[in-house]
This record gives C-alpha cells, sequence and structure tokens, in this order.
C-alpha cells in the first residue's frame, strides 16, 4: 500500500547486513511527457542483481505516485497516464520555441522529505538518467543527494551517462558509469564500492517490481536484450553491442508474481521482440495461453519487426491477449531505407497476417520517421497515406540526434543547434533537424494529415 507521507521503504535482504543503496529515476524536464509504460528498467535490474547479491535496496522514482497524497493524474486504458507538471522556465537554447517547458513528476519538496526522512541513510546512490535531453533532472536530484548526505557516493548511469559521458563528466560530481552493468570494468568498481560480489550468474529478477512498485497498474518484461540490427538512427548497439535471449521459463515465472500481485497490463521492453521466437517469446506465450490466464493485456510500444509476423506468430500474439501492438514502418522507401530490416512484401503479408489473426484496426499503430536529417516532407506524407490504406493508425516517431549513432554527423551538418556540445538540443520536441523548425501550424498540419 502507498504511505500517505513522503517515506522511501527498503527492501531488505535476507542477507545479512548488506549495504543500504538507494536507486533514484530523476524527473523530466521537457516541453512534454507521457507515461507510456515508462519504467527505468536498467535501474530496476541493477536493483535486482543489488539485492540478490545481499544488498537492502530502496527506489526513489520521481516518475510514480509513490505516496497517496500526491495530486496525480488517473490512470487511462490499460494504464498508461499523465504526469502531473510544474512550468519552469526555459532553457536559453529554446528561446525560439513557442512552447512550455516544465518538471514532470513527484513534487520537489515532497521528494526533499523523503529524502531527508529516509533512515538509515544510504551508503550508496545510484541515480540513472534516460533521455540524453532530460539531464537537467539528474543535475537537480544529484545536487539534492549532495545537500542531504555530502559524504554519501554517487553513481550516474544510464543512456545519457553512456552517450555523453564526457558531458556528464564536466557537469556532475558523480563517478559515471558507461555502458552495462555486466562489464567487467562496471561489475568491479559496483562490487568493490558495496564490499560484495556482484552476483550476475542468476541472472537479474524483474519480478522485484512489485516490491519498488506497490499499487502500479503495469510492469514491465523483458525476454531478449539487445539488438540484432545496427539503424543509422539508432544507438541500441553503443548500449548494449550484445544480443541475447533470456530463459522464457524464467520470464514467465517473473510474469507469474507481478500476475498473482494484480498486475494486469505489460509492456515488453524488448528491441527486438520477435527475434529468436522459437526460443524466447513463443514459448512464453504458450505457456501463458496453457495456464489458462485470459485476463492479461500485452502491450509493445518499442515497435515490431514485421517481417517476422507469420500466421502462427499474430495468431499467437492474439491468443496471448495482446491489447497494442505497434509495428516499426519507419519509411516507405523501400529501396533506399537507413536499414534493411523491411521490404514491402514483408509488410503487407505481416499486417494482413495481424488482421486475419483477428486483431482490430485500434490495437495497431505504424511509427514513421519524422524530422531526419535532409528528409523531404513528401516521404512522410507518402509514409502516412500509406499506412492509412491498410486501415491503421500512423504515428510519427520524431527524430532526436542521437550521439555514436551513424546518422549523428549528418545531423550536426544540417541543425541549427549545437548537438555535439549540449544535449538539451537532442530533444525531439523542438524538430532539431526538421527544414522548417518547430511552430504550431506546422505541428497542426502534421497531426491534422494523421487523422
Amino acid at each position: 500500500m502507498l504511505p500517505k507521507w513522503p517515506k522511501i521503504t527498503w527492501l531488505y535482504s535476507n542477507k545479512n547486513k548488506g549495504p543500504y543503496i538507494l536507486g533514484i529515476n530523476p524527473w523530466i524536464y521537457d516541453f512534454a511527457a507521457f507515461n507510456l509504460w515508462s519504467r527505468p528498467l536498467g535501474l530496476i535490474v541493477l536493483l535486482s542483481y543489488l539485492y540478490k547479491s545481499g544488498a537492502n535496496v530502496a527506489l526513489l522514482d520521481c516518475m510514480y505516485r509513490m505516496w497517496q497524497d500526491v495530486n496525480w493524474p488517473n490512470s487511462q486504458i490499460y494504464g498508461t497516464s499523465h504526469y502531473p507538471r510544474v512550468y519552469v522556465p526555459k532553457p536559453c537554447f529554446f528561446e525560439d520555441i513557442p512552447r512550455r517547458f516544465a518538471r514532470y513528476g513527484l513534487p520537489l519538496e515532497m521528494v526533499k522529505k523523503a529524502l531527508k526522512a529516509l533512515s538509515p541513510s544510504p551508503d550508496l546512490v545510484l541515480i540513472t538518467s534516460i533521455m540524453t535531453y532530460w539531464y537537467p533532472g539528474v543535475v537537480v536530484i544529484l545536487n539534492l543527494i549532495k545537500e542531504i548526505w555530502p559524504r554519501v557516493p554517487v553513481i550516474v548511469g544510464g543512456i545519457y551517462a553512456t552517450l555523453c559521458f564526457e558531458h556528464a563528466q564536466k557537469i556532475l560530481d558523480a563517478h559515471i558509469l558507461k555502458g552495462p552493468v555486466e562489464s567487467e570494468e562496471n561489475q568491479r568498481f559496483i562490487s568493490n564500492k558495496i564490499g560484495l560480489d556482484l552476483n550476475l550468474k542468476d541472472g537479474f529478477d524483474l519480478s522485484i517490481q512489485s516490491d519498488l512498485y506497490p499499487e502500479s497498474p503495469f510492469a514491465v518484461l523483458m525476454l531478449n536484450r539487445g539488438c540484432p540490427f545496427g539503424c543509422d538512427y539508432c544507438a541500441s548497439k553503443e548500449l548494449f553491442s550484445g544480443f541475447f535471449t533470456r530463459s522464457y521459463e524464467d520470464v514467465f515465472r517473473e510474469f507469474e508474481h507481478l500476475y498473482k500481485k494484480g498486475i494486469r497490463n505489460f509492456a515488453f521492453y524488448d528491441d527486438a521482440l520477435l527475434v529468436n521466437w522459437q526460443n524466447s517469446v513463443g514459448p512464453f506465450l504458450e505457456k501463458v495461453i496453457e495456464k489458462g490466464i485470459k485476463d492479461v493485456n500485452f502491450h509493445v510500444p518499442n515497435g515490431l519487426h514485421v517481417r517476422f509476423l507469420s500466421k502462427e506468430v499474430c495468431r499467437l500474439l492474439k491468443k496471448a491477449g495482446f491489447k497494442t501492438i505497434r509495428l516499426g514502418l519507419e519509411t516507405v522507401n523501400f529501396k533506399n531505407r537507413w536499414d534493411k530490416k523491411l521490404t514491402y512484401e514483408e509488410w503487407d503479408m505481416g499486417v494482413k497476417n495481424l488482421f486475419s489473426a483477428g486483431f482490430e484496426k485500434d490495437q495497431l499503430g505504424a511509427y514513421i520517421l519524422f524530422g531526419l536529417p535532409e528528409q523531404e516532407d513528401k516521404e512522410v506524407v507518402d509514409a502516412i497515406n500509406f499506412v492509412k490504406k491498410y486501415g491503421i493508425r500512423p504515428h510519427l516517431a520524431y527524430y532526436s540526434p542521437i550521439p555514436k549513432t551513424k546518422m549523428f554527423e549528418l545531423a550536426k551538418r544540417v541543425s541549427p543547434y549545437p548537438l555535439e556540445e549540449e544535449p538539451l538540443t537532442h530533444n525531439r520536441s523542438i524538430w532539431p533537424c526538421y527544414k522548417k523548425r518547430f511552430s504550431w501550424e506546422e505541428r497542426s498540419r502534421w497531426r491534422a494529415l494523421l487523422s
């Protein structure tokens, strides 16, 4: 049950007296934010490893309603929701952007009160970072930690820390953890810091979500880690260079534990969910069906690779309870794509298989990349019209220039913003590489084309 007052609760390990480690997911500072089954998966994974290794752990997620007294927007269908927000001054880089800037998440004073009341105080604080342009939230929470516990060591990891490592080193008074926790260097550093051997051999356990997120309307799952594709606009391989499939039986145990806790909405966080189908999500879903679990809703916000949507795959997705499916179309320029992961024939067959399996139009959507360097409007318009002909809703995936990707060099040449020096300018809400720049008129025009 959620406490009525600002309180952070320790999850005590059963392995005697281990160190106390606090994980924090900071606020989002942005023009817009929506909770589409959002969770700091990397931080959850690390806390799971630490807990299994004998540490006592706690989580402060500034993007989750941790206390009853917080005025939080009601959940929408399937557990998604808006965030509470407080408007704050825009960074100077955004003077020309006619949008209001805000801090999203828990009230700052409540967070401060909860941190001050935490007992015992932590031996180590872990701060995650997600989008590169959300680093202001990291700065604010780090300053707060330094004010309350000036001698407690702090580690900052995650996407921003990895992709903008040098920038993070310059502005943050903390140790910056680059890359996944599984790397030997990171394992060794964390083990030395906490005085425990980090137990990675048994893998992580996402069932810990039921303790870290009491009364949550959803949970996240992951069967495959990494992505075998290397798209020019994506940094997946920079964040995790390998690709491996977890035991579907382990994932089912996590799912079953969370299901018994009352959770009915599950979002898959895989970058490539359908890859290695026969050893991962296929037998996982067969087990869900075999157990007779029928009141569950599965969601795929990251997008599926359409080439793998055979009749049998679609049949199983439908029967197991998938409710939200997003497809990675990106462009209809099939002969000159930024990736090699889809042909017209594969798209056509995959969509037809979904409809044949019984999926409704409102359950399906297709992502179309928008705002790429040197991209012409016609390419996006053609993709929108193409998707509509299939009776599927098109969704614009606004391009964010990501360091370390193949497309970033081109983005730096065409963007009017200092992408190399300032991660704030990676913000997809400002359309950093769109020729006409952001305006409400342009936004309205594109929304009309989507409807």
